[in-house]
C-alpha cells in the first residue's frame, strides 16, 4: 500500500495549495478545494488504515503509529481549513492570513510525518525512533495549542488535572525502560503512550485552569506548571531518542 499512500499524500499537498490560495480567491474555488480535500484525506486515511492492517494483528504499537499519523494530518486539514474559512475575502496583512499560513505549515509537516513513518515502517530498525520524532513533533503541536489563547469548551476540576497526572509519571517510567532497553518495540510503546500522556495532561490542565473557581494568578501557574511539565517530557524524550 506504500505507493498509494504517498500518491494519495501528494495529492493532499496539492489540494492544501488550493486551499490556502482560494483564501483570496471566489466562495465557488474555495468550496471546490474544501470538497477535494475532504475527499483526498477520506481516501488517504482508507488506504493508511489498509496498510496498518497488513502488518498483521502481531504488531499492534506500530499499527497504532500509522493511525496516529493519519489522524494528525486529518486534524491539522481540520483547522487548517478553520483557518481558511477565517480568512476568505481578507486583506494579505489581516492577522487571520497569518493564522491561515501557520496552519498550512503544520499540515505540510505532518503529512511529511506520515510519509517519513510510512517509510520507516518497512525497516524495523528504525521504526522506534521514527515513532519517536513523530511522537515529540505531535507533542509540540500541542503545547502550542495548550499556550494559545483560545479558551477550551468546557472547564474540568482540579481533581482531574491531578488525575491526568498519573499518566505522565507511567509514561516517564516507560521511557526511562525504553532508553535503558533500547529495543525498538519499547521505544514504539513509549512513542504511543507519551502522546496520549501528554495530551490528556495538558487538556486536563488548561480545562481545570478555568474553572469558574480558579483565580487569574492561580490560573496563570498552572498554565505555567503545564508548559514546564511538558517541555521536560520532551527533555525526556530527546534523550531516549539520542541514546
Amino acid at each position: 500500500y506504500r505507493e498509494n499512500i504517498l500518491k494519495t499524500a501528494k495529492a493532499l499537498v496539492e489540494d492544501t495549495k488550493l486551499l490556502v490560495s482560494g483564501a483570496a480567491s471566489s466562495q465557488d474555488k474555495l468550496a471546490q478545494a474544501a470538497q477535494s480535500s475532504a475527499n483526498t484525506i477520506t481516501q488517504l486515511a482508507e488506504v493508511v488504515k489498509l496498510g496498518a492492517a497488513s502488518l498483521g494483528s502481531d504488531d499492534p504499537e506500530t499499527q497504532v503509529v500509522l493511525i496516529n499519523a493519519i489522524k494528525d494530518v486529518a486534524k491539522a486539514l481540520s483547522d487548517l481549513i478553520g483557518a481558511t474559512k477565517g480568512a476568505a475575502s481578507k486583506p494579505a496583512d489581516d492577522p487571520s492570513m497569518y493564522q491561515l499560513k501557520g496552519a498550512a505549515k503544520v499540515m505540510v509537516t505532518n503529512v511529511t510525518s506520515l510519509l517519513k513513518t510510512v517509510k520507516a515502517v518497512e525497516d524495523e530498525a528504525t521504526r522506534g525512533t521514527r515513532a519517536l520524532e513523530a511522537t515529540i513533533e505531535y507533542i509540540k503541536q500541542e503545547l502550542t495549542v495548550f499556550q494559545s489563547s483560545e479558551v477550551p469548551e468546557k472547564t474540568s476540576s482540579p481533581e482531574e488535572s491531578i488525575r491526568m497526572t498519573k499518566g505522565i509519571t507511567m509514561a516517564t517510567a516507560k521511557a526511562v525502560a525504553a532508553g535503558n532497553s533500547c529495543r525498538q518495540e519499547d521505544v514504539i510503546a513509549t512513542a504511543n503512550l507519551s502522546r496520549k500522556a501528554v495530551a490528556d495532561m495538558l487538556a486536563a490542565c488548561k480545562q481545570a485552569s478555568y474553572h469558574p473557581d480558579v483565580s487569574e494568578e492561580v490560573r496563570e501557574r498552572a498554565l505555567r506548571f503545564g508548559t514546564e511539565c511538558t517541555l521536560g517530557y520532551l527533555e525526556l524524550l530527546e534523550h531516549v531518542l539520542l541514546v
